[in-house]
């Protein structure tokens, strides 16, 4: 994630000036949050078990074109199991942005993370939080592609913020696309 960043960063920086952003991770289980922090931080895979609380890790990110301008990313990755769902609102209380992770591999349970998302993006304290909606393990066999999952999530539009959807298998490699969905007000 943080290479992209880079690449796409303008000359100037397109962050506020903080030292440290407080991002989250949530979405449901099996989804690839804890693969996904992991991957930000070590730049490698790491065979991962199921989380029962969180991860914390903190992730420093170059910014623009010089090694001196750089923001440190506090990622939080939440379990996804039924019984933490509740405990995300706590984790996502004054967050600087959400990622909601789900796997493009499980249409079926599309749904179930599509009411998931739903909740947290409601909810009054994430109002304005932009949230990033990352379609991962879209490089096993049936996996929904990116635009299906926009597919699915559209009946969010109407929440006031930002949802940007990236395929994972780009995300985690140099080169990858985005769409990003603007939110309709009223």
């Amino acid at each position: 994630m943080g290479n992209q960043l880079t690449e796409i960063a303008p000359n100037g920086s397109f962050l506020p000036s903080f030292q440290s952003l407080h991002v989250v991770v949530i979405g449901l289980d099996s989804a690839g949050k804890t693969s996904l922090l992991y991957r930000l931080k070590l730049r490698e895979f790491v065979e991962t078990i199921p989380t029962k609380g969180f991860n914390m890790e903190r992730i420093k990110v170059p910014m623009g074109n010089t090694k001196s301008n750089s923001t440190t990313f506090q990622v939080w990755d939440v379990g996804g199991q039924d019984k933490l769902r509740p405990l995300w609102k706590s984790y996502t209380r004054r967050t600087d942005g959400l990622v909601f992770v789900v796997d493009a591999a499980e249409a079926e349970r599309m749904e179930e993370a599509k009411v998931e998302l739903h909740r947290i993006a409601r909810s009054a304290e994430n109002s304005g939080v932009p949230i990033l909606l990352l379609a991962n393990k879209q490089d096993m066999d049936g996996a929904m592609s990116a635009s299906e999952v926009i597919t699915v999530a559209q009946y969010l539009l109407h929440i006031t913020c930002t949802m940007i959807l990236l395929q994972a298998n780009e995300l985690l490699f140099p080169h990858y696309s985005q769409a990003t969905i603007t939110p309709k007000h009223g």
